[in-house]
Parts: C-alpha cells; structure tokens; sequence
C-alpha cells in the first residue's frame, strides 16, 4: 500500500468516521424526545446501523462503505476511545466523603450483586439443558458461568448517574444509595471479569500468559499512581492541563495495548490505570482524567457501530426468541427484586426500596464493554452476546418509566393535596373598621394656662 492509497483509506475512515457521529447524535435526540438517557438512543442506533444497512440493501452495500482497511481504521478508533473512556469510568469507582449508611449500603449491595449472579447461572444452565450448541460456544466451563453470572450482574454507573441528574434525585436517599451501591458493585465486577478471562485460557501456558498481562498492567498502573503524585506531574497538570491530558491517555493506551499484546483485553488495561489514578477530586490532575473520558466518550459511537456489525450482522440467524426472552427475564427479576429485598432489608421504606431495585436494573455501556471483554476473549458466542445485548437495552430503558409509575403510585397514595384556607379580605374604604375597645381614662396633662396660683411667704405666684 503506497502513500496515495493510505490517504485515501484514511480519507474515507474520517468519512466514516464522521457518519457515525451524526447517526450518534440523531440517537441522543431521539432519546431527549422519548425521555430517555441521551445514551440509550446512542447505543441503540450505533448498534442497528451496520444490521439495518444489511437488512436494506444487502451486505455488498455494507462492504462497500466500509471495506477492510477503512473497517480496521474505525474499530481501532472505536477501541481507543472505549479506552479513554475506560479510565474516566474506572476513575468514579471511588467512593465521596458524603456516603449512605454502611447497614443499608451492604444490604443494596449484596441483594443487587448475589441474586444476579445466580440469574446467570440459571442462564448458563438454560442453555446447557436446552443444547443450544451456537448460545454454548466452546469455552471452558467454569469461565463461560462466571462470565455470563458477571454480565448479568453489571449496573451502568454512568447511566444512572445521568438518570439521576435528569430527574433531580441525585440528594434523595435511594439515589445516593443506589449509586454508592452500584460503584462497588461495578468494582467487583472487573475482578471476576479478569478472574474469567484468566480462567478462559484453560492451559497452564494460557494461565501463565494471563498472569504476565495483569503484571505488566498492574506495573504500568502504578507507575500513572506514583507518577502523578510528583511535584512535576502536579505542576503539568496546573499549567498545561491539555498536555497533562495528552499524556495520561497516551500512558493508558499504552498499558491497554501491551496487555492485548500479552493475550489480555486492552479493555482491563484501562480499567486499571484509571483505578490507580488517586481519587482526589480536587487534584490538579482531575481536569485531565476529565478530558480524557470527554475524548473517550466522543468517540465511543464507533465501538457501538463495530460492534453491531461484528455481532449482530451474523447472530440474529442463529440466536433464538426464547433464548433472547429467558435472558432478559432473568436479567430484570435479578436486579429488580434483588435491590429491592436488599433496600428493604437495609431499612428504606418500600417506595424507596422500589426506586432502588428500578435504579439498579440499570446497564448500558458498561455492560457493552462487559460484552465486547468476553467476546474478544473467546468466552461468549455471537448469539448468547446478542441476547444480552438486546436485555441491556431493554433494561436500561426500563429505568425511566419505571420510576414515573412509582412517583404516581406515591401521588395517588397520598390522596390529592388539601385546601388552602382562604385568607381573609383586606380592609377597603367601604369597611367598617371596629371601634377600639374603650380603655381606662388617662390623666389630662395641663398645660401652662392651666395652672393654679400657689400661695408663697413671698406673695402669690
């Protein structure tokens, strides 16, 4: 490939580019007109426009806007910018000083964590008595369990992160109960997601090579910590907060593409830097973790567009109705009645328990990154991804209105609001005001005249 056609493959990837950022934001007003999080519409399109492409006008369309090497180009930006997203996400799984009570936290935490990963289980056993070969895969066991039971135990801290501020709940108790409750279980969500994809190597050559990824990525992670904890770092990121940026994405790509290079997702890679950058929020390098996840976040529409047409073009054929229906069913009773029975065990009231199990069926895009880890690793088939995809969408759209019926629920319980009492009329001029009351008589104040002659030794005065 000469210069002239590697400008013109590049040309056409801008291009590209370009179209999947309208069709990005044309999903986000979608969205606001449906009330919906702006990131559900910008999921939604970005993952049906390579299918829709194909079910209109044929795959030679689809080949043709995006031939190979313009295909690669996106898939490398879509992958970059899950990655700088990666690090500003990974960067919120740190708890504020303003947290709810430890009691209620533990149980939200457990009841939206526990029953889950039992719903995946039961999926894996559904495909397993079903025989469903395609859903299966050829992963070992034990990796594809624990990957599916993490898959259907993630909730989007993003998302509902957005949902909260939209509808102003961001102080009430059962939103900053369910957010606190959601990092960490996101938190916890990336360890069993690296202990399945360790054990989806399944020999020991694999387990050692899976082990020299997380070293060289926990050693590229504490070299961010300890580097920006410098004097020279803390001075960058003051006086040129744009380099200081440049810098800690270049660092996180880095440590991403060295672990995929060692057989690891570069997605782990991310999620560790941005764990390891300190959680001060008032740090100088708080404005650069900030940029990055804005870069990140502009060019995520890729990874959804890739996405859709690496999985969805090819296992819509193959993925059954029932499969796709049992795994949505499963993902909403285990987040929904789990956070539920966790809040009401933890103390809330059952209004707030229900605002709490709503709130943690939320997915989204951390739940496609959760995917797009286990595809890539070998762990999860085509149709079984598609399945959870379509429970990912579905759910987080469930968010919404399943808040405005409980908030009418709430409205129709507490009866309609009493009357004001009218106040009473002001005085006008036709107003007979009432008399005083009469009081006792004050003594009359003489004045000069008034005064008596008084009889003196001198004469009268």
């Amino acid at each position: 490939m000469d210069a002239l056609d590697l400008l013109r493959w590049a040309a056409h990837a801008v291009a590209a580019l370009a179209a999947v950022l309208l069709l990005a934001a044309a999903g986000r007003s979608a969205a606001r007109r449906l009330r919906q999080p702006e990131v559900v519409g910008e999921v939604t399109v970005g993952l049906l426009a390579g299918p829709a492409v194909v079910a209109l006008f044929g795959g030679a369309v689809l080949d043709a806007l995006l031939p190979g090497p313009v295909f690669r180009l996106l898939t490398l930006a879509g992958e970059a910018g899950l990655v700088l997203f990666l690090v500003g996400l990974a960067h919120k799984l740190r708890l504020g000083p303003d947290r709810p009570p430890r009691r209620a936290m533990a149980w939200v935490t457990a009841g939206s964590l526990v029953p889950p990963l039992l719903t995946g289980v039961l999926l894996t056993g559904w495909v397993l008595l079903t025989g469903d070969t395609a859903a299966r895969g050829t992963a070992p066991l034990p990796a594809f369990v624990l990957m599916v039971a993490v898959s259907l135990s993630i909730t989007a801290v993003p998302v509902m992160a957005r949902i909260l501020t939209d509808r102003g709940m961001g102080a009430s108790a059962a939103g900053r109960l369910a957010l606190a409750s959601a990092i960490v279980i996101d938190a916890a969500g990336w360890l069993l997601l690296t202990a399945a994809v360790a054990l989806g190597a399944g020999d020991p050559a694999g387990a050692l090579g899976t082990a020299r990824a997380l070293l060289v990525g926990a050693v590229g992670a504490l070299a961010v910590r300890f580097g920006l904890r410098t004097r020279a770092a803390r001075g960058l990121c003051a006086r040129l907060p744009r380099t200081a940026a440049v810098a800690l994405g270049a660092a996180a790509l880095a440590v991403a593409l060295a672990m995929e290079h060692l057989g690891m997702t570069a997605i782990l890679g991310a999620a560790l830097v941005g764990l390891a950058v300190p959680g001060d929020e008032r740090a100088p390098w708080a404005g650069a973790v900030a940029s990055v996840a804005r870069t990140g976040r502009a060019l995520a529409p890729a990874f959804f567009v890739v996405t859709g047409v690496t999985v969805l073009t090819g296992a819509f054929a193959s993925a059954s109705g029932w499969l796709i229906g049992v795994t949505v069913l499963l993902g909403c009773a285990g987040k929904v009645l789990g956070g539920y029975a966790g809040a009401r065990l933890g103390g809330l009231t059952r209004p707030e328990a229900g605002r709490v199990g709503a709130l943690m069926n939320t997915r989204g895009l951390t739940e496609l990154i959760v995917l797009q880890t286990g595809l890539s690793a070998g762990i999860l088939s085509g149709p079984l991804v598609l399945a959870l995809v379509v429970m990912a969408l579905v759910t987080t759209a469930m968010t919404g209105p399943l808040l405005n019926v409980l908030d009418r629920r709430d409205r129709r319980r507490a009866g309609p609001p009493a009357p004001a009492r009218p106040a009473p009329p002001a005085p006008t001029a036709r107003t007979a005001l009432p008399a005083p009351a009469a009081g006792p008589a004050l003594p009359r104040q003489r004045s000069g005249r008034d005064k008596l002659p008084v009889e003196t030794e001198s004469g009268t005065r």
